[in-house]
Parts: C-alpha cells; sequence; structure tokens
C-alpha cells in the first residue's frame, strides 16, 4: 500500500523515456490513407478528412476559405438546418477548418453513433450545391468581421508581417480585402469544391475508443470517392526589401503591436530540432528570456512570445508582443540584447535543464489521450517527415549542449536578418 507519509521521489522530466504510441495504417480501395490511434477509455472518437484545398491551390483570393466554410450549408437533399440538426442530435460537432495548405473537416461523437454520421458526412463530400443565398451570408459575415478586424492592431501586425517575410502573392503572404468578396462568385467556389474536394486528394485520421467495424465504415462510404492526386504549383518568396516598418493604424492609439520575424526551413531543415530548443530558451515560455526581461523587468508589456513558424514548405521565426507606444522601440532593442547575449555567452546548465524539463513535460502533456496522439502523428505525416521524428525530437532535447545552442543563435538569432513592424 503507497505510504503517503513519504513524499515521492523528484524526478527531472528530461529523464523520462517518452514514446509516441504508434497509428495503424489502412488504405482504402481508391488510395485514400487511413490513420488510426485506437486508444482510450470513453465511448468517443474523432474523424478528420484532411484535404489538399487549402489557399495554395485557390486560383482566386478566398476561394478556399470561403467554399471551406459553405460545405455544410446544403445538399440537394438536407438544407443547411438539416445538417446541423442531424449532427447535433446525435451529440457530435462537425467543424471546418482551412489553412494555408489543407482543408479539415473534424467530426467529434460518440463512437457508437459514427454509422448515423459518416454518411452526412459523405453527402457534404459528393453533394454540396453551395447556395448563392448562404454564400451572401457568408460573405457579408466575413467582410463585416474583415472590418472590425482592421480596426485591431495585432490583427494588422499578423497580415502585414506575413506580406514582409513572404511576398503578398504567395499563399502565406497574400491577405483579403473588400474587393476580393466581391469579386468572389458562386462558379468560383463550386469550381473550387469540385476540384479538391470531390475529385481532390484527402487522408483520414480517426482516433479514440473504434468500433471494430471502423475500416469497413470508411471503406463502405469514402473508399469510392475519386481521390485524385493534385498538382503543386510552386510559388516565388517576393520578401520587402525594406526590413523596418512602422504603420499608424489608430492616431490615438496608446499601444503598438510588434512583429519581428526571418526566413526558417521547415522542418526537414537540419537545424531545426536545435532551433526548436533555442525558440524555447529565447522566448517561447514563461520563463523564457524575452519574458525575463521585457516583462518581468522591464514592465514593458503583459507577455512576448516566439515560435517557428507552422507551414509544410516555407517557414519563419517569429516575435509577437504588444507594448505600449512609447516603449516599441526600446522593446524592439531589447529583443535584440538578448539575441546578442545568446550569440556570445554558453546558457548555463541550470537555465538549460529547466528548458528541458519545460518541453520534456509539455510533451508529455500532449501525449494525454488519443486525440493529443493524433495530433502529433498528424502533424509528422503531413510535414512528410519520418516516423522517427517524435524520437529524434526526445533525444535531441536530451543532449542538446550550450554549444549547440551558441552556435544555433549566431547563425539565426541576428538583427540584420529580421523583419520588424511595428503598427500603432
Amino acid at each position: 500500500m503507497l505510504n503517503r507519509n513519504i513524499a515521492p521521489p523528484i524526478v527531472d522530466a528530461v529523464d523520462f523515456n517518452l514514446q509516441l504510441q504508434p497509428y495503424q495504417k489502412y488504405t482504402l480501395k481508391n488510395g485514400v490513407e487511413v490513420y488510426a490511434v485506437d486508444a482510450g477509455t470513453e465511448d468517443v472518437m474523432l474523424v478528420e478528412w484532411v484535404f489538399d484545398a487549402g489557399n495554395w491551390y485557390e486560383e482566386k483570393n478566398l476561394q478556399a476559405a470561403v467554399s471551406n466554410s459553405l460545405l455544410k450549408n446544403g445538399t440537394s437533399k438536407k438544407s443547411a438546418f438539416d445538417i446541423n440538426e442531424h449532427f447535433e442530435y446525435y451529440g457530435s460537432y462537425l467543424n471546418l477548418n482551412s489553412h494555408s495548405e489543407t482543408a479539415l473537416i473534424s467530426l467529434h461523437c460518440l463512437s457508437k453513433h459514427v454509422n448515423e454520421l459518416l454518411p452526412v458526412v459523405r453527402e457534404i463530400l459528393t453533394d454540396s450545391t453551395i447556395p448563392e443565398a448562404e454564400m451572401e451570408i457568408a460573405v457579408q459575415n466575413m467582410k463585416q468581421k474583415l472590418d472590425i478586424n482592421l480596426k485591431k492592431s495585432n490583427f494588422v501586425a499578423g497580415r502585414l508581417i506575413d506580406t514582409y517575410l513572404f511576398g503578398e502573392t504567395h499563399p502565406y503572404g497574400r491577405f483579403s480585402r473588400h474587393e476580393d468578396f466581391d469579386a468572389l462568385t458562386r462558379e468560383d467556389l463550386t469550381f473550387f469544391y469540385n476540384q479538391y474536394y470531390k475529385q481532390g486528394t484527402f487522408k483520414i485520421f480517426v482516433a479514440g475508443k473504434l468500433p471494430a467495424n471502423i475500416y469497413e465504415l470508411l471503406e463502405n462510404y469514402f473508399g469510392d470517392l475519386e481521390n485524385r492526386k493534385t498538382t503543386l504549383q510552386n510559388y516565388a518568396i517576393q520578401p520587402s526589401a525594406e526590413k523596418k516598418h512602422r504603420v499608424v493604424n489608430e492616431e490615438k492609439g496608446s499601444q503598438g503591436s510588434i512583429r519581428l520575424a526571418r526566413p526558417f526551413g521547415n522542418r526537414h531543415h537540419p537545424d531545426f530540432l536545435n532551433a526548436q530548443v533555442l525558440n524555447v530558451l529565447f522566448g517561447g515560455f514563461f520563463g523564457s528570456r524575452l519574458m525575463a526581461n521585457i516583462r518581468e523587468e522591464k514592465g514593458y508589456t503583459y507577455g512576448i512570445h516566439s515560435y517557428l513558424m507552422n507551414n509544410i514548405h516555407n517557414n519563419g521565426w517569429m516575435i509577437t508582443t504588444e507594448a505600449g507606444r512609447d516603449v516599441g522601440e526600446a522593446t524592439i532593442q531589447e529583443i535584440y540584447n538578448e539575441m546578442k547575449l545568446l550569440r556570445e555567452e554558453p546558457v548555463d546548465e541550470e537555465e538549460l535543464s529547466l528548458v528541458k524539463n519545460f518541453m520534456m513535460g509539455s510533451i508529455l502533456g500532449d501525449l494525454d489521450g488519443p486525440f493529443h496522439i493524433l495530433a502529433r502523428w498528424k502533424n509528422i505525416i503531413l510535414n512528410g517527415l519520418s516516423d522517427d521524428f517524435f524520437n529524434r525530437t526526445i533525444q535531441n532535447i536530451k543532449k542538446i549542449t550550450p554549444q549547440d545552442l551558441q552556435e544555433t543563435a549566431n547563425k539565426y538569432l541576428v538583427a540584420e536578418d529580421f523583419y520588424e513592424l511595428v503598427v500603432v
């Protein structure tokens, strides 16, 4: 019996032997790959359809986002109300999302009801009508939301920094305007739907307490869809010639949104794993260098963060914060000061140990349950990484040295390589 009078031993998270539960793979007769994590004790599951249908593939701006948002707004047999009522009746949730490269349809439901829900998802994928009236309402709502967001400095800063980094014609740097909504027609949306949903490439991810016949169900409802290979278009990166940008969005605004960013490779880059650790030390958690200096010591901001962008093809290293209008330039200078320290002085072992334990603890939390496990695998699979990427990440966290981090900082944390933006 456990003696609760004796405290358990303290174990560093870095010593944990973390393992990612393997997935099961099944291929439907049409070549669609199914990745499954059968785990969990509750009678719930997630099914996710991931299509090559992000804005990377659109011919007109907003085709991808608006098409995705209207998928469940009507078929030849069901209205938008009927579709939503069906999923609500079974206590399920159908969510739609569109990203730069991919578009997602996510179904959360009780495992016992999945057979009642998959036929309606199939109907959405094969018979969505994208009604004109529904499109007009959606576009009007999006335009109103855009108008509201354009008054916010952080929204404007997020749009502009991507454009400076990748160029306005690149899918990662492209942003929406009123005229883009006005130029969009129902024919544009139906073309995109037919090309990238009815006939497009997709993968299926499932997790949870899975029914014994889950592969049979997926085969029955989705094994005959076309799954035609999508042609990937190449886009040239055309970054801004000017590195420093200052934008006035609100004349009387008291706060500025600060963004600093530089190009960086995707997850296949040989320095990616070292950069992950350096990023956490620099600005990736509450105990980071940037937080200690700019929030705790200087009091310029409530929070400041850095991260490696999550694109598949091209990426960047981003620093983001909101600070008082009068301390914006001082904040940027302190960011560069912290970069300089990381380039010139090796981190001490105690601070590095803190970072390693934080990262290992965060990964441990991400392995809590089948949905989180599937999310890890989905990220690996969609980025075209090898199955040992998780293990390589763990081993790199454990073995990385202060010298490794200093060398990485000297390569990438260089002020002259960063684009600066302040929006007030």
